[in-house]
């Protein structure tokens, strides 16, 4: 408990020159100016603790009281003080605790004691009143909403009937108190929140760390044991088709190649599985990354691996962007070699890596006039192991578009696709979104910038 005096402000000095407006006016604009001075004081303070003497103040000087208080319930629901300005530590000791209403009181209203000698509920008290020096007293509630959080004592050194204008000051007092009180709890309520949904946060994400690390591990665990079967199936079947080959007939000799080139496709397969699981807890290492750079060394790579095939290629120039030029490089191998793929079958193929704005944002596509494929199966495409054609129609085993989402996604933006079955396919992404992270690397003026 804190113990205030009352300290000098300009509406509390009396002044010795005449005045322009009678007493009445006088006490008018004096109460005004004491209820002003307490509601600034309630919304510029950060706590609650210098605006108590800011409120007993207040209480004095509307009630003419001599000395005031205020004590709120506690978490056990007994009355404290708060702050009191004028009582001897002594007297605040002896009474505390003491409360005309329960502590679930829902309608309390204001008690006045003129005459303490002839109030029965409080003549165990009189000795303490007598050497305190208080003649009179009022017990003045503290509500909110129905709620009683505490209450103001006034306390008077002559007996005093407080007139109903005091009385309608000193509740308005306690209501402004109530209300800062009111929001100082749900202030302290919200950063209890705040505090809790952090902790489990936190918690989630340890959980979610040791899940990946769990998950890692198991498929480090699985890829290392299912490599060496793998490798006994296609070394026995090589094996087998060399030292035997001539003995056996065509059929035999057929299903050991599928053994050969299933096995083949099931270490594809896991090392693709492998680098999917990578990529989700890769470290992002974000660097201004030229994505034409990128694509025409896939381009370069892909016409050394089929050196007769004839496409035209458009790349856009100057596509730069603050991003894992790492990653982007397998986002735009999978895009890229997709559109390659698809487009074999095509007289005159075309493949265009450019970028378009729609909204105001900057998006990037990798569009072919290839297969193409339905719209009804667009959804499904970036999820592992779909594919929107039938299988053994193209090769591969519906992990790289999932890889692509994921990258994407790392970097703050989506992916999706637009197509019409054999009239080609564009594959879409954006990068960051809702603005590059303020933890990352600052970007240049001209990253992302829009075509010219």
């Amino acid at each position: 408990m804190a113990a205030f005096s009352i300290r000098q402000s300009p509406y509390m000095i009396r002044s010795a020159f005449p005045l322009a407006v009678d007493a009445a006016e006088d006490r008018a604009l004096a109460e005004l100016r004491a209820l002003h001075a307490l509601a600034e004081a309630i919304n510029r303070c950060a706590s609650l603790d210098p605006v108590y003497p800011e409120a007993l103040q207040a209480l004095r000087w509307t009630t003419g009281a001599d000395r005031a208080a205020v004590l709120l319930f506690d978490a056990g629901g007994t009355m404290r003080f708060i702050a009191s300005d004028g009582l001897s530590d002594r007297y605040c000791k002896a009474v505390e605790g003491h409360s005309p209403w329960a502590a679930n009181e829902t309608n309390a209203q204001p008690i006045l004691v003129p005459a303490p000698e002839r109030e029965p509920s409080i003549a165990k008290l009189m000795p303490l009143l007598r050497e305190e020096g208080i003649a009179s007293l009022a017990f003045i509630p503290i509500a909110h909403q129905g709620r009683l959080l505490g209450k103001f004592m006034l306390y008077f050194n002559e007996p005093h009937e407080m007139a109903a204008h005091e009385v309608r000051l000193a509740l308005t007092v306690a209501e402004y108190l109530a209300l800062a009180l009111s929001r100082q709890r749900a202030v302290e309520e919200l950063r209890q929140l705040n505090a809790e949904l952090e902790e489990r946060v936190q918690h989630r994400t340890r959980e979610l760390e040791a899940a990946n690390r769990e998950m890692e591990a198991f498929c480090y665990s699985i890829s290392h044991d299912l490599r060496a079967p793998l490798r006994a199936l296609d070394g026995f079947s090589r094996i087998l088709l060399e030292d035997v080959g001539q003995i056996l007939d065509e059929e035999d000799k057929d299903n050991l190649r599928r053994i050969i080139a299933a096995s083949g496709r099931m270490g594809v397969l896991m090392d693709d599985l492998l680098e999917l699981s990578r990529i989700g807890r890769a470290e992002l290492r974000p660097a201004e990354t030229d994505l034409g750079a990128l694509a025409n060394e896939i381009i370069g790579r892909l016409h050394i691996e089929a050196p007769g095939r004839r496409t035209t290629i458009r790349i856009e120039a100057g596509m730069t962007v603050r991003a894992d030029a790492g990653l982007m490089r397998i986002a735009l191998d999978n895009l890229l070699s997709n559109a390659w793929k698809y487009t074999r079958n095509i007289a005159e193929a075309h493949i265009d890596f450019g970028r378009r704005i729609e909204d105001g944002r900057t998006v990037f596509f990798v569009r072919d006039n290839g297969a193409g494929f339905d719209m009804r199966h667009a959804a499904k495409l970036f999820s592992p192991f779909q594919s929107a054609h039938a299988p053994g129609e193209f090769e591969g085993n519906g992990i790289g578009l999932a890889i692509v989402q994921r990258i994407v996604a790392r970097h703050g933006g989506r992916a999706w696709a637009e197509a019409e079955p054999g009239l080609g396919s564009t594959f879409c992404f954006t990068l960051w979104e809702a603005g590059i992270p303020a933890d990352l690397p600052a970007a240049s003026s001209r990253l992302s910038s829009p075509p010219a």
